[in-house]
């Protein structure tokens, strides 16, 4: 059989070096390319065509919920795999609904990353043990609760795009284009995450992402 085509999408670049030489290690796996945003990921896939994406799903500019939901659309052959800091059930699901085919965490063992990608190359889905534990508790320890409580709709996945890219201090305009939608529907969405959140700033918005995890302070500009 020959090696599984693997393409690595991280934006830091000691994590995505570590990726390639941990899997240059299986020698069922062939890592094809690398890139360092979602843009450059979109980029570079139009010509390598992996058998399966790794994304990070926070990434400046374009995260990889977005990258994922675009490959999706691109280049349907590509299995997606995410590799994320979060475990909450709202990123998961929007992950697999979106086109991924794997949602691993970062700690994750290296045997069980090679595990994953043979996975979602399989034509299977794959989810970290990890996180299907937690996914368990949060909704019956804690999702029944809150929603009980009427707590405050949460953000679609569009939203919480938008959010990201107002708090990493781009335009409506710059928003518009990278997301390919016009600049009076990124300002419904503004409108929207504001009433959702109950934050009329965006000094909020950026407080709430960088709460959130979506941005880290360095990434601000």
């Amino acid at each position: 059989m020959p090696a599984i085509k693997v393409f690595i999408a991280e934006d830091h670049t000691m994590v995505r070096e570590g990726l390639c030489s941990v899997l240059a290690s299986s020698p069922d796996i062939k890592v094809v390319g690398q890139a360092g945003d979602g843009q450059e990921a979109l980029q570079k896939l139009r010509s390598l065509h992996p058998d399966v994406a790794v994304i990070d799903i926070t990434m400046e500019g374009l995260n990889g919920l977005e990258v994922a939901r675009r490959i999706r659309k691109s280049h349907p052959a590509t299995k997606v795999l995410i590799l994320s800091i979060h475990s909450q059930e709202e990123y998961v699901t929007e992950a697999f609904k979106l086109g991924a085919s794997g949602y691993l965490v970062k700690e994750a063992a290296v045997s069980e990353l090679i595990a994953a990608i043979k996975a979602v190359y399989n034509g299977e889905f794959f989810i970290s043990p990890r996180i299907g534990g937690l996914l368990v508790k949060d909704y019956t320890e804690k999702d029944k609760a809150l929603q009980a409580k009427g707590l405050k709709p949460r953000l679609t996945s569009r939203e919480v795009e938008v959010l990201q890219l107002i708090a990493e201090g781009k335009s409506n305009c710059e928003i518009a284009s990278l997301l390919n939608i016009s600049a009076k529907t990124v300002a419904t969405h503004r409108t929207h995450i504001m009433r959702k959140l109950d934050i009329h700033d965006a000094v909020g918005l950026v407080k709430y992402a960088i709460r959130k995890r979506l941005i880290q302070i360095d990434s601000m500009p």
